[in-house]
């Protein structure tokens, strides 16, 4: 009988293949989660910031219109908001609406006046780096908005500026 050499291919990895695969993987998610987080609380930022934004309309409307406080009657200013899983607070721009759990509004003064501002404060659902802070559109008296924030300024959107740093 010959000799029969049977070919023992290799099957599998090494243990040392195996560790490498793991810290590369592990130093890719140490980089990838935090910038993923940061991606998430900017992006926060900005649909508050759009939320917020659209409500310009219609308080602009209501003070054009001498419709002044803000209320569901008839004669008064109902800016129309829509709730948000990233606020909180006790938004009154829906009045009258109910709002699903964990959702909120923005908030404008009860009683409108040239100078207005609506204001949105990060809760419920938001990054935990928002949680607090606010988003405020401020009226001038010539018409004009502008945003300002307390968000941290790497999270800032274009349009919006953050307050000054210490």
């Amino acid at each position: 009988m010959k000799n029969m050499q049977i070919n023992h291919a290799q099957k599998g990895f090494t243990l040392i293949e195996l560790m490498i695969v793991v810290a590369i993987i592990g130093i890719l998610a140490a980089i990838a989660i935090p910038q993923y987080q940061d991606y998430i609380a900017r992006s926060q930022v900005n649909r508050v910031m759009g939320e917020t934004g659209s409500l310009k309309t219609s308080v602009e409307d209501c003070i054009l219109n001498g419709r002044l406080v803000v209320g569901a009657a008839a004669g008064e200013c109902d800016p129309g908001a829509t709730g948000s899983n990233l606020q909180q607070g006790a938004g009154n721009t829906a009045p009258g609406a109910v709002l699903p759990a964990g959702t909120d509004v923005p908030t404008v003064e009860a009683n409108l006046i040239a100078t207005s501002a609506i204001t949105a404060t990060f809760g419920n659902n938001a990054a935990a780096i928002l949680q607090g802070d606010e988003l405020i559109w401020t009226r001038s008296a010539n018409g004009s908005w502008a945003c300002t924030t307390t968000v941290d300024p790497e999270y800032v959107p274009n349009g919006c500026v953050a307050p000054a740093a210490p």
